[in-house]
């Protein structure tokens, strides 16, 4: 005759691994919303338009060799983006 094992469930291992896995899920979703709402994405600055209108203000402004050759960079880079064409040295 077989004797029935009678003990309570929380005394099992398998039952513990098995309610691990989803209750890892639900703490790990808490710490997430937890940073989510504690560290907010900062906010676009609302003059970006304008900032780039200035950046092109300034390139229009450089008067030597030595600032058009330090803003170079910027200018190519603005232009690669513009039209999609990369320019071979």
């Amino acid at each position: 005759m077989e004797t029935l094992d009678t003990k309570p469930w929380w005394q099992y291992g398998y039952v513990w691994l098995i309610i691990a896995g989803p209750l890892l899920v639900i703490i790990a979703g808490f710490i997430t919303l937890y940073l989510a709402i504690s560290r907010p994405d900062p906010v676009i600055d609302e003059n970006y338009y304008q900032n780039g209108l200035n950046i092109n203000k300034t390139l229009l402004e450089a008067k030597t060799t030595a600032e058009l050759n330090s803003l170079q960079p910027a200018g190519l880079a603005r232009n690669h983006a513009a039209t999609g064409v990369v320019k071979q040295p």
